[in-house]
């Protein structure tokens, strides 16, 4: 991945900290936790559950459908209203985020399938909180794309790091990474 790194130390301490929003919420309140937030907890967002999605073997869902107009997402019986399009329509790279979370839970999983584990399938509807956290991470982080356009531009308009000026890394850097840091937690926070 190409990442500008600024030059100017104030926008490259701006992209730190909104990058640990970013992270907090993408790890639903785990890492890089902000003072006076508890830890795994992501402040609730606007979706909420109208109906809740039955939770039998007989009514477990088989689709889902969003309806823009109402703002409501349905899954089987269940009806979250509140969602807007643009989580709705949320993806990375290509990966529909909301869309592909439902179709991995639905009674006939859809995706792909990486072990014999994946058979491995609930019974019965236990998601509805599961679903109403990635709404809101979504939701929020949504929230925050306007302050990332706008840093990204400062950034790109100011002077960048090149490749050139960055050290090279060690031949043990480029075969693995130390043991001693643990992915993502440069601060341990």
């Amino acid at each position: 991945p190409r990442l500008p790194i600024s030059k100017e130390a104030a926008l490259f301490k701006k992209g730190v900290a909104l990058g640990r929003q970013l992270l907090y919420l993408h790890s639903y309140g785990e890492r890089f936790v902000p003072a006076g937030k508890r830890k795994g907890k992501v402040k609730a967002g606007k979706a909420r559950c109208k109906v809740g999605t039955p939770s039998t073997a007989a009514d477990y869902p088989e689709t889902f459908s969003y309806d823009a107009a109402a703002q409501e997402l349905h899954v089987g019986g269940g009806v979250f209203n509140h969602v807007r399009p643009e989580v709705w329509e949320f993806s990375v790279s290509g990966l529909e985020v909301v869309k592909s979370w439902l179709g991995y839970r639905m009674k006939k999983r859809k995706g792909k399938k990486s072990s014999p584990l994946d058979d491995i399938r609930p019974t019965q509807w236990t998601f509805d909180d599961e679903l109403l956290e990635l709404l809101w991470v979504l939701d929020r982080s949504i929230d925050l794309l306007p302050k990332v356009n706008n840093l990204l531009a400062q950034i790109l308009q100011g002077e960048l790091f090149t490749a050139a000026e960055l050290p090279d890394p060690t031949k043990t850097e480029r075969e693995r990474m130390p043991k001693a840091l643990p992915l993502f937690d440069f601060d341990g926070g």
